[in-house]
């Protein structure tokens, strides 16, 4: 029997552990990782990346718990393992070696991947509003600053959360903005001035950080949360099964492993359907 053809549209966090979750959890199947942005070129590699319980608010709390458990003890076991160092690479490093191939394309329409796939997993983010067709999603704009700041080792977040001071492993991120529907990928030099005099507040020591970078992200923002369904496209009898896995908003670190092997579910599902051909309509 031929392996089962999978496209995963979306390179981001979100898409990458789903390839690797899709290719744990369904046997003989051929993944083909398909974008036309991949790392550091990514909204995932803009975020501050600290992993924080979120809530969606058509998600029951249980679910949540269970998503953002399964991704804590992800992201725990990588963090004591010898490829702590370079978690920030670990899963584009571990797509390589699991046999996945990687696509460099930019994709118009869901159905223009059929007939060369026989399921797709749509990852696409805030690409969703036009492949998917999904007007609720919305970006939230998100501008940091990467700084060198090595003497920072503790993290800091105010009340709110809109000021922050990550530390990571070679920079430390200072943040943000929550900016509803708006579209600029452009940095605004007025909000930089303004992240890093908030930030300076909280931690005076940044006043000597160096090598200041501006970066902006669009995070994919839906109202209902995290869509996570099988749909099926059709047309002329034939059909794509296509699994929807987008809209963490900004909770895609927080939750993106137990979305995922939820997403790797679904598709195991669909390869384990009958392949019917749909039926024409009489009308």
């Amino acid at each position: 029997m031929d392996p089962v053809r999978i496209a995963v549209v979306g390179a981001g966090v979100v898409g990458l552990s789903t390839a690797m979750c899709v290719s744990k959890l369904v046997p003989r199947c051929s993944i083909t990782v398909i974008s036309d942005k991949f790392s550091p070129d990514t909204t995932s590699d803009v975020a501050a990346g600290m992993l924080i319980p979120h809530v969606y608010p058509n998600t029951p709390i249980p679910t949540l718990k269970q998503w953002f458990r399964e991704t804590f003890d992800h992201l725990f076991a990588i963090a004591n393992s010898a490829e702590a160092g370079d978690a920030g690479v670990h899963l584009v490093s571990g797509l390589k070696g699991s046999g996945v191939l990687i696509l460099t394309r930019r994709i118009g329409d869901l159905w223009e991947l059929h007939p060369s796939f026989d399921v797709v997993v749509n990852c696409s983010g805030l690409g969703s509003r036009q492949l998917a067709q999904d007007s609720e999603m919305f970006p939230m704009r998100g501008q940091v600053l990467n700084v060198q700041a090595p003497w920072v080792k503790h993290f800091i977040r105010d009340g709110s959360g809109l000021t922050y001071i990550y530390p990571g492993t070679s920079n430390v991120i200072l943040g943000g903005t929550r900016q509803q529907g708006d579209w600029n990928l452009s940095p605004d030099a007025e909000i930089s001035r303004g992240i890093f005099s908030r930030c300076c507040a909280l931690e005076p020591s940044l006043q000597g950080a160096c090598d200041i970078r501006e970066k902006v992200g669009l995070r994919p923002f839906r109202p209902a949360g995290v869509r996570l369904q099988t749909e099926f496209l059709a047309q002329d009898g034939r059909r794509l099964p296509v699994v929807h896995h987008y809209g963490h908003g900004s909770g895609g670190i927080s939750v993106h492993w137990g979305t995922a092997l939820e997403a790797a579910r679904l598709v195991s599902e669909c390869v384990q359907a009958p392949r019917t051909p749909t039926p024409k309509s009489n009308l």
